[in-house]
């Protein structure tokens, strides 16, 4: 029996000029109705201005950074029940939730290949504890080890309420252009086409609209996947490793999944091995995927060096 498609996710395609976070499903922001809890007095989120703050808060109890990714319902989920268990032990210990997205820079220190991964700091040295989502007992048995650790350590301090003052909520989001906002209106209504349309006619008026221009990026991509049964693309690809299509479908469906990194190593490999018209095609999707991961992504810019390498 083929594996059912899943259901097609929503792109956060307001944000389509900044896609570190890729185009996958969008989540509503920390403390936004069906986002992750708002901080509280033993939660607080953290980014590349307050994590070095926060390193040194673990001197005088354990911190525990969570690093989740707005996409990611596994991570989301670790992120609330970490919170439970941080507001029942009142104090011994801090979290810190950590948008891995937002925030490659933390991330890339911890080493952490995925989310949702979960870091002990105590005394300002990182201590691996898990990645994905244990059970909750698991869970509940790892955190009684950093508190056991940071104890024989002498880190028995408590998570003052002072330290857990939120900056000011952000302003609101400016306005979309007109055509952006029919676009992402589209998108709220599952029309694809429309969302085509609407990011087409804004390349038109301004051919340098790099947020249209992703925003259409992420259109193609969701056409190509939506009715491809995983499985079978999956199995396709690994029988007929010439078959360059089908390398292309899976390179798309990586690109979704959040494999980033395969999805590029996957078409490069096709390009050294391939002739001129062939190369010239998977270029042209190797191009167009960029634009969904966004220019600025580190992803990109090694794929981009190697792509080039591949050419010349």
């Amino acid at each position: 029996m083929s594996e059912p498609t899943p259901p097609r996710p929503r792109l956060d395609v307001r944000g389509a000029v900044d896609l570190s976070s890729l185009a996958r499903p969008s989540t509503p922001a920390p403390g936004a109705p069906g986002g992750l809890p708002s901080p509280g007095p033993f939660v607080v989120n953290v980014d590349g201005a307050t994590f070095a703050d926060v390193v040194q808060s673990s001197s005088q109890y354990p911190v525990v950074v969570v690093l989740w990714a707005p996409w990611s319902e596994a991570s989301q989920q670790v992120c609330k029940d970490l919170a439970a268990f941080a507001d029942a032990d009142a104090g011994s210990w801090l979290l810190a939730r950590v948008d891995a997205d937002a925030n490659p820079q933390i991330a890339q220190a911890f080493q952490a290949p995925s989310v949702p991964a979960v870091i002990a700091v105590l005394a300002g040295r990182p201590l691996p504890l898990f990645q994905g989502a244990p059970s909750g007992p698991e869970m509940r048995d790892v955190l009684n080890q950093v508190l056991q650790a940071a104890a024989q350590a002498g880190i028995t301090g408590k998570v003052a309420a002072s330290t857990t003052q939120q900056n000011p909520s952000e302003p609101e989001e400016p306005p979309l252009p007109p055509l952006h906002q029919e676009a992402y209106d589209a998108f709220e209504r599952d029309d694809l086409p429309g969302a085509r349309s609407a990011y087409e006619r804004a390349l038109r008026e301004n051919p340098r609209d790099a947020m249209a221009r992703a925003g259409l990026a992420q259109v193609g991509l969701l056409e190509r996947t939506r009715d491809v049964d995983r499985r079978t693309a999956r199995t396709a690809a690994a029988d007929a490793p010439g078959d360059v299509q089908a390398q292309l479908v899976v390179a798309d469906l990586d690109v979704l999944g959040g494999n980033v990194e395969d999805a590029f190593a996957r078409l490069i490999d096709v390009v050294r091995i391939a002739g001129p018209e062939v190369r010239e095609t998977v270029r042209l999707r190797l191009v167009d995927l960029f634009d969904v991961v966004g220019s600025e992504d580190p992803r990109v810019v090694a794929a981009r060096r190697a792509l080039t390498n591949a050419l010349y």
